[in-house]
């Protein structure tokens, strides 16, 4: 069954969801309700302030669980942890112990960046001669074959035991009271649920588990109640990732997929692994950007960011048609590289260092022209110079920080709740390719091409703003559009996020499926017709779009005052809160 449009919003490669032509229309004509005094009317909210420590992320329940965290002795990562487990509670169909996990930390006393991917491999069984036998051109959607190894408790253990101050039981204990208990839903994610209904209601353990009654999801402040995730959640607290890993939980996930078609082995559990990276970075007008290396896409934020820096984007000004048509040609640059060089770099030959060189932006650079939108964009070849999600941060009051990402990948996942584990399974195999000749190629014990990607970027050695948006194909679109908001046009951390959106969709996926054309120029309202017109002129395909463009959280570092500034958008139901 197609999913409906609201459960769409999950989509990394839509085009043309939720759209209408380009026209003034009621809601652009209507002006905000209210006059702040301020400076910056045009902002949703205030900055956050605090002198200690602070989190941002998408429920106000998960943001202020963090707080407590960190004023009960916890650090950056305890309150990273216990936040991740409260959004599997309270936003499951964006995250959870069935997904993967992604992080990058600061550590204050040894002053250096961390990098971890505790991302999923495919299953030992998952070859491309089974896919072929099935009739396959694509990984399916929904359903066990799409299943890869979930990292998230793995990644969970590998912070605490490096860097966290308390014990896991202690982390989990607010989201296992809270599972029990019962939470309110809030706005945005009821809209999510809602339109998840007729894909859940296709399982029966997912029906049980996160409908209620097995029927309906739970509308805007209903209490929700999931206590087969928190008997999941205590096992782990008490016999912590072997639980998950080797243990009751692997051994129901492989039990259900055993009968219904999938590819698990306790063996696929055991032999999971989650592993400490070095971050990459480039540097954009004196700021070091810090991103993941791949099978993750953070490297195409630091490859637009690389195609903008030459030119005079401040003059150009926000929302304006020339900066709004730069950032999407150097958008599709980046990513015709994404799909053909993206994967994991434990197996495949993937150019890393020069896909981010300068050098290399300076050669791709050459292709963009400023009158005119590109309508084919072929991957470069940088060897020759020598797709829901949650996102959260945390900065504790030794200025430990930690940019945490964490996804089931579309909509609760794979829409498969494994027997009575209280989550869902995430279909982040679904990105693999299934040609042999591809670099994210299917093979066994891989991992696949990853949509989510945290960032921090450091300013003269020091970390200065922490922070990641959520969102498919929208992240790293969503990471350049937040920086060049702050750095080239001198907005605030919120403004940041408030500021109107631009995606572009369209381009060529690392799954090997075909770019559509030139894609599609979404725009959120505060852009304005004329400069959509102007787009259009150019010879962009622009279409005005409700949702989709992301879920952006962060926390900046004032270190010559002591403060920190806090910030967390309207697209979402997130706080940032402080203390």
């Amino acid at each position: 069954m197609r999913r409906p449009f609201i459960y769409l919003l999950f989509l990394s490669m839509l085009v043309g969801f939720m759209t209408e032509p380009i026209k003034e229309t009621e809601a652009q004509q209507i002006k905000a309700g209210y006059d702040r005094p301020t400076p910056f009317s045009n902002q949703s909210r205030s900055v956050v302030l605090s002198r200690h420590g602070m989190v941002a992320t998408s429920h106000p329940l998960a943001a202020q669980v963090g707080v407590d965290i960190l004023q009960q002795g916890g650090n950056a990562v305890d309150a990273a942890i216990a936040v991740n487990a409260m959004l599997g509670v309270v936003e499951p169909m964006s995250c959870g112990i069935g997904g993967d996990l992604f992080a990058i930390y600061w550590d204050a006393k040894k002053q250096r960046l961390y990098g971890l991917n505790a991302s999923g491999r495919s299953p030992y069984a998952a070859t491309l001669k089974h896919f072929q036998e099935l009739g396959l051109d694509y990984i399916p959607i929904t359903g066990p074959l799409g299943w890869s190894v979930p990292g998230c408790v793995s990644g969970w253990d590998k912070l605490q035991h490096r860097f966290g101050n308390l014990a896991l039981s202690d982390v989990l204990s607010p989201s296992i009271n809270t599972a029990r208990e019962g939470f309110p839903v809030t706005e945005v994610i009821a809209g999510y649920w809602r339109g998840a209904e007729p894909a859940l209601k296709q399982y029966a353990d997912s029906a049980t588990t996160f409908l209620l009654n097995g029927s309906r999801a739970p509308g805007f402040g209903e209490i929700f109640k999931n206590p087969n995730l928190a008997n999941s959640y205590q096992l782990i607290a008490e016999q912590g990732a072997d639980a998950f890993y080797r243990g009751a939980i692997a051994k129901e996930i492989i039990r259900y997929s055993e009968a219904h078609g999938g590819l698990f082995s306790l063996k696929d559990f055991k032999d999971h692994s989650a592993d400490w990276i070095d971050p990459v970075s480039t540097n954009y007008r004196g700021y070091d950007v810090w991103e993941l290396p791949p099978n993750g896409q953070g490297i195409a934020a630091l490859q637009i960011l690389n195609l903008l820096e030459p030119y005079d984007v401040r003059s150009m000004g926000p929302g304006s048609p020339d900066y709004l048509h730069l950032f999407t040609e150097a958008k599709k640059l980046a990513f015709a590289d994404r799909a053909k060089f993206y994967a994991d770099i434990d197996v495949s030959d993937v150019p890393v260092t020069e896909l981010i060189s300068k050098e290399y932006a300076k050669q791709r650079g050459a292709l963009i022209d400023m009158a005119r939108a590109a309508d084919d964009v072929p991957a470069g070849d940088p060897r020759l110079q020598h797709g829901d999600t949650v996102y959260l941060t945390v900065v504790d009051k030794d200025r430990n920080c930690c940019s945490l990402i964490q996804s089931n990948y579309y909509g609760f996942g794979s829409d498969v709740v494994p027997g009575n584990v209280g989550f869902a399974l995430q279909n982040r195999g679904a990105l693999f390719a299934l040609d042999e000749d591809h670099l994210n190629s299917l093979e066994p014990h891989k991992r696949p091409f990853h949509t989510i990607i945290p960032a921090m970027v450091t300013k003269d050695g020091k970390p200065w703003f922490c922070f990641g948006v959520m969102g498919g194909d929208m992240q790293p679109q969503g990471h350049v559009q937040v920086l060049v908001n702050m750095i080239d046009f001198g907005m605030n951390v919120q403004q940041a996020g408030d500021a109107a959106r631009i995606r572009h969709l369209g381009s060529a996926q690392p799954t090997g499926k075909p770019a559509d054309g030139s894609g599609y120029v979404h725009i959120e309202t505060g852009i304005s017709d004329v400069v959509a017109q102007e787009l259009e002129k150019r010879g962009h395909r622009v279409v005005r779009s409700v949702g989709g463009f992301g879920g952006y959280q962060g926390i900046l570092i004032d270190h010559d005052a002591g403060v920190l500034h806090g910030a967390t958008e309207p697209r979402k139901d997130g706080a940032a809160v402080g203390y």
